[in-house]
């Protein structure tokens, strides 16, 4: 079904609602200090799939920030700003899977027992947050872009997870750089569903989904 008219029938906007301004707030609070959080820890665990979730943790703070700035604009300005995020979406992606490819070559080991602490707790957040955001899932591109980040991250933890029982298992590296390669292309996917909906937006024109 198209990405345009689940807008459509939901009828949600982020025109002077109270509750989506709060839950933004909420939802950058919470993303900002996870990045703190996660980027120590990243560092001392060397861990490229923890520093790469700590850098989502930033681009997501930097994501909500923007979204609250046009929460009460026009529709063309919220695609707009859609777009400008779909963009840092594509970059984050892009750089993630780079960072990965020259992890396979010069990377060791990371600490697994702190990436799966540190994985469990990035995931109570993101599904926090993930469950506040859920009801406006199918709302303009902006809300829609929220939701897609939201959602990504706490997939992204799953798989954080993983890789460290991966690394605890093997001894080796390649489950961390086969987790990062994963959100690389989470967000590269995102990022393209997000650009495809606020590009309808903009001309008038439904896509499909």
């Amino acid at each position: 079904m198209a990405d345009q008219c689940c807008a459509g029938k939901s009828g949600k906007t982020a025109l002077n609602d109270p509750r989506w301004r709060r839950v933004l707030w909420i939802a950058l609070i919470i993303n900002a200090l996870m990045f703190g959080v996660e980027i120590v820890a990243g560092v001392a665990a060397d861990s490229r799939a923890l520093q790469a979730d700590a850098l989502d943790f930033l681009g997501d703070s930097a994501n909500y920030a923007i979204s609250l700035g046009v929460a009460g604009m026009a529709l063309a300005w919220r695609a707009r700003a859609a777009l400008l995020k779909a963009l840092t979406m594509l970059v984050f992606g892009l750089w993630v899977f780079g960072s990965a490819i020259w992890g396979f070559f010069s990377g060791s080991a990371p600490h697994a027992e702190t990436m799966g602490l540190i994985g469990a707790l990035a995931l109570a957040a993101n599904v926090a947050v993930a469950l506040m955001l859920y009801r406006y899932r199918t709302g303009d591109a902006n809300m829609r872009s929220v939701w897609i980040c939201s959602r990504n991250d706490a997939i992204g933890n799953v798989a954080v997870m993983a890789a460290a029982l991966g690394v605890f298992g093997t001894g080796q590296g390649w489950p961390d750089l086969v987790v990062a390669a994963i959100m690389a292309g989470l967000a590269i996917w995102g990022s393209l569903d997000v650009f495809r909906q606020a590009r309808g937006e903009l001309t008038g024109v439904p896509e499909a989904a």
